[in-house]
C-alpha cells in the first residue's frame, strides 16, 4: 500500500480503500480510494505494510501535545519492522524513474517540530502556546528527548514482530482450542500480547468492517526460526578445513539425515510493561513485571510439537531504588495485603494453563532472601494443589562459574517434565496438549532464568525428536545442532534483556556457548554497570513512553528530572574545567621548580602512566607530568592525595632512543587507548622505557576520540629519535 502526505492527512491507500488519519487530531476514518482527488497537495512517500498506531506524548508540566504516526515499512515471512524513512521502498506509479526518495520540502513551522529520522510520518497536533523563550526551549529539548526513546524503542534491536497469516500472539494448543475461523486475525489473538491494541484503538472503535484490514497485531518480545540437520558423521569445522581431509563427494542430506526445524518465539506481555526498576512484582490487577510466555515449536514432515514456558516477576509488591550500583530489595506490603493480589495473579495463570511448576531460582541467603521468604509464604498461603514450588538456589549450586550444575535442577524434576509433555498436533488434529507449564523466575527474570529456561527447553526437545524417530534413543543432539540451539536460546535471553534492562543478558556466553569464561565475567561487569547507567539516566524517559504506548498515565514528573539531569550534567563539566585549571596550574608550577634557567620550556602535558607491570593500569587519574625543554624531558610523578610530585626523572634527548604510538598493552580484550612508550637509555644500558597515555577527552568535544601527543612532532625534530608504529 501507499503512504501518502497531503496537507492536513497521512493516507494509506490499498485497492479500493484508503486509511486517513487527521495530522491536526490524529482521528482516523476508512474512505473509497477516489477520495485522494480531494486531498490537498497529496505526495507520495513510498510503500509500507500496514499501520501499527499512534501515539500521543505529554509529560508533566509541559503537555507536549505531539501525536506520531507509527507504519510498518519492510516485511518478510515473520519480521520485526522499523518506520524509518530510508527504508521506504520506492512506489512505481509515483515514483517512476527515480532511484531515490527525494526530499520532500517541510515548511519552517512543520519541520520545528519533526525530528529527522521520523520526518515524513508524524505531525503536530497543537499550536504551540507563546511561553518564555527559555520554557519553550526546554519543553522541545524534552520533547526531543521522549521521540529519541520513542525511536530507540523501535529501532536498537530488533524486539516486535507481526505476520499477516499466522497468530503470533497464540501457542500451537491454544490456536487448536480455538479451531478455525472466519474471524479477522485481530480478533483472535491473546489480548496480554497484543501490544499495540492502545495505538491502534481509535481505529478498531469504527467499528466497521473495513477495518479489519487496516488492524495488524504486533508482539513485543523475539523470533527466530532455524532449520537443523542430525548429522553424527559431520566434522567440525576445524576438521572440515584442514588441508589433511580428503574431499568428500556432495551427498543430499534429505536422502540420509533427517532435517526439522526449530522455531523460538517469546512474547511480553503488555500488562505491567516497563523498565526493571520501574516496574517490579505484581500490581493490583493481578499483572507481574517482565512476564514473557516463551514457546519452543518442532516441525517435522506434517508434525508440529509445542513446548510453553513463562517467566515474570515475583508476585509480591516489592521495589528496589535503582539510584544505586545493587539496591536493596525491600517489600512494599505485608502478607495479608499481598494475598488477594497475589492469588489474583495464580487464578488468571491457573485458568490459561491449568497447571504450573513455579521454579524460583532467587538466592535462599543473603540480600535476596527476603524476596524468596515472601514468595514462598504466599504460595503456602494460597495452598492451590495446581500449583508446584521448587526452590533451586542457583548461585550456591553454580558457584565457581560452573553452570552446568543446572542439570542437577533438570534431573530432579525430570519426572515432572515428562508427566507434563507438550502440545503435539499434524494434519489430522491434536494428539495430545501440554498438561502445564513451568513459571520460572529470578530477581530479574532475565540472566539466571533463561540459563533454566533453555536447560529444560533442550531436555524437551531430546524427548520430541525421539518420539518423531529423528533422534536414535540412546544418543544425544549432534554438536552442531546443538550450539545453534544454544545460540538461539543466547540471542532470546539477550533481547529480552535489552527489553527489560536496556543491555544483553548476563551469563550470556554460557547459554551460547556452554562454557563459563573469564572473558564472559569481564563482559558481565560491563552490563552490570550500563544497567546501572540506562537506570539512572534513561529509563525513566522510556517508562513514560511506554506507558503512553500501553494508554496508562505517566506518574513521574519528566520534567523534574529532565531538570536534574541538566543540572547534573552542567555540574559534571564545571567539575572538568576545574580539573583542567588544576593541571595548568600545575604544569606552570613544576615548570619553574623543575627546569633550570639555562633550558627553554617547550610544553608540558598531564599523563597517566600505564606500564603493563602495574597492578592497575586502567585508572583515570593523572598521576604523571611530562615537561619538555630544548634539551631534556622530565617525567614527574603526581601524588593526588598530597598535592605534589614525590619524584621525577630528568632524562637527556641524547639517551632518547625511539617513540612508539600504539594500542596500550592489554591481557584481555580489545584496547581502549592509544599509548605512547618512550625507549631511552640509562647510561650505556639500553632496555628502558615509560609507558604513558592522554586523558580522554570531554565526549562532547569529540565523541569519542582520545588526546593525540602534539609532542610526538617535537620529539621527531631530534635526530637521534624516531617514532614508529607499534
Amino acid at each position: 500500500m501507499e503512504l501518502v502526505q497531503a496537507k492536513d492527512h497521512y493516507i494509506l491507500q490499498s485497492g479500493d480503500n484508503a486509511l486517513w488519519c487527521s495530522r491536526k487530531d490524529g482521528s482516523m476514518a476508512v474512505r473509497p480510494a477516489t477520495d485522494l482527488l480531494l486531498a490537498w497537495n497529496p505526495v507520495c512517500l513510498g510503500l509500507v505494510e500496514g499501520i501499527i498506531g499512534k501515539i500521543q506524548l505529554h509529560a508533566g508540566k509541559y503537555k507536549l501535545n505531539y501525536l506520531a504516526l507509527l507504519v510498518i515499512v519492510r516485511i518478510n515471512k515473520m519480521v520485526n519492522y522499523s518506520f524509518a524513512l530510508i527504508h521506504f521502498q520506492l512506489c512505481k506509479k509515483h515514483h517512476f524513474g527515480i532511484n531515490k526518495p527525494e526530499k520532500i520540502t517541510q515548511s519552517p513551522d512543520e519541520s520545528k517540530f519533526l525530528l529527522k529520522t521520523l520526518s515524513q510520518i508524524k505531525s503536530n497536533v497543537a499550536v504551540p502556546i507563546k511561553k518564555k523563550v527559555k520554557e519553550n526551549k526546554e519543553k522541545e529539548r524534552l520533547e526531543r528527548r521522549l521521540l529519541d526513546e520513542l525511536y530507540k524503542i523501535f529501532m536498537d534491536s530488533d524486539s516486535f514482530y507481526y505476520s499477516l497469516t499466522y497468530d503470533l500472539t497464540n501457542t500451537v494448543q491454544r490456536q487448536g482450542e480455538l479451531g478455525k475461523s472466519d474471524q479477522p486475525l485481530w480478533k483472535k489473538v491473546d489480548d496480554r500480547f497484543f501490544w499495540n491494541k492502545h495505538m491502534i484503538k481509535d481505529l478498531i472503535d469504527l467499528q466497521v468492517p473495513q477495518v479489519d484490514f487496516w488492524v495488524i497485531p504486533i508482539i513485543q518480545g523475539f523470533v527466530q526460526v532455524e532449520e537443523l540437520v542430525v548429522n553424527y558423521n559431520e566434522s567440525s569445522d576445524e576438521e572440515r578445513s584442514s588441508p589433511e581431509t580428503p574431499l568428500q563427494e556432495p551427498t543430499c542430506v534429505d536422502d540420509i539425515h533427517p532435517r526439522f526445524t526449530v522455531a523460538l518465539i517469546s512474547r511480553r506481555s503488555r500488562h505491567r510493561a516497563g523498565m526493571r526498576y520501574k516496574r517490579r512484582g505484581v500490581d493490583t490487577d493481578g499483572h507481574v513485571a517482565n512476564y514473557v510466555e516463551t514457546e519452543q515449536l518442532i516441525h517435522v514432515h506434517s508434525h508440529t510439537l509445542s513446548f510453553v514456558q513463562t517467566r515474570g516477576s515475583v508476585p509480591v509488591f516489592w521495589s528496589q531504588a535503582g539510584y544505586r550500583y545493587n539496591p536493596r530489595p525491600r517489600i512494599e506490603k505485608g502478607e495479608k495485603e499481598t494475598m488477594p493480589y497475589f492469588a489474583s495473579h495464580f487464578e488468571q495463570q491457573v485458568q490459561i494453563y491449568k497447571k504450573l511448576v513455579i521454579i524460583n531460582l532467587v538466592d535462599q541467603n543473603g540480600r535476596e532472601k527476603i524476596i524468596g521468604d515472601a514468595y514462598l509464604k504466599q504460595v503456602l498461603l494460597y495452598n492451590n494443589p495446581n500449583l508446584t514450588y521448587v526452590s533451586f538456589d542457583f548461585h550456591e549450586h553454580c558457584r565457581g562459574m560452573k553452570f552446568e550444575n543446572v542439570q542437577t535442577l533438570t534431573d530432579a524434576i525430570s519426572d515432572i517434565i515428562t508427566d507434563m509433555r507438550w502440545a503435539w498436533v499434524d494434519q489430522a488434529g491434536v494428539i495430545c496438549q501440554q498438561e502445564g507449564i513451568f513459571r520460572v523466575n529470578c530477581m530479574d527474570c532475565l540472566d539466571r532464568t533463561n540459563v533454566v529456561q533453555a536447560a529444560i527447553a533442550r531436555v524437551v526437545m531430546e524427548q520430541q525428536l525421539k518420539k518423531l524417530g529423528v533422534m536414535p534413543p540412546e544418543q544425544p543432539l549432534p554438536l552442531k545442532c546443538y550450539r545453534i540451539y544454544q545460540v538461539m536460546w543466547a540471542n532470546n535471553g539477550d533481547t529480552i534483556s535489552r527489553q527489560y534492562a536496556g543491555t544483553a543478558a548476563l551469563k550470556g556466553d554460557f547459554t551460547r556457548t556452554g562454557e563459563r569464561k573469564l572473558a564472559g565475567v569481564m563482559k558481565d561487569g560491563v552490563n552490570s554497570a550500563n544497567r546501572y547507567y540506562l537506570n539512572r539516566f534513561r529509563d525513566a524517559y522510556r517508562q513514560a513512553v511506554i506507558d503512553l504506548m500501553m494508554g496508562h498515565p505517566v506518574t513521574e514528573d519528566l520534567y523534574s528530572i529532565f531538570s536534574k539531569e541538566k543540572e547534573q550534567e552542567e555540574k559534571e563539566r564545571e567539575s572538568q574545567r576545574g580539573a583542567q585549571e588544576q593541571v595548568s596550574l600545575l604544569l606552570q608550577t613544576y615548570m619553574q621548580l623543575l627546569l633550570p634557567d639555562d633550558e627553554k620550556f617547550h610544553g608540558g602535558w598531564a599523563l597517566i602512566d600505564c606500564d603493563p607491570s602495574l597492578i592497575d593500569a586502567t585508572h583515570k587519574d593523572v598521576d604523571v607530568l611530562l615537561l619538555l625543554s630544548n634539551c631534556a624531558y622530565y617525567v614527574a610523578y603526581y601524588d593526588e592525595e598530597a598535592d605534589k610530585v614525590n619524584q621525577y626523572q630528568r632524562l637527556s634527548l641524547e639517551g632518547l632512543e625511539k617513540i612508539e604510538i600504539g594500542p596500550e598493552p592489554t591481557l584481555f580484550g580489545k584496547p581502549k587507548y592509544c599509548c605512547m612508550r618512550l625507549h631511552y637509555k640509562n647510561g650505556e644500558m639500553s632496555g628502558y622505557f615509560h609507558t604513558l597515555r592522554a586523558v580522554t577527552r570531554n565526549p562532547e568535544d569529540d565523541g569519542k576520540g582520545l588526546q593525540k601527543f602534539p609532542f610526538e612532532q617535537v620529539f621527531n625534530t631530534k635526530p637521534e629519535s624516531q617514532a614508529d608504529k607499534d
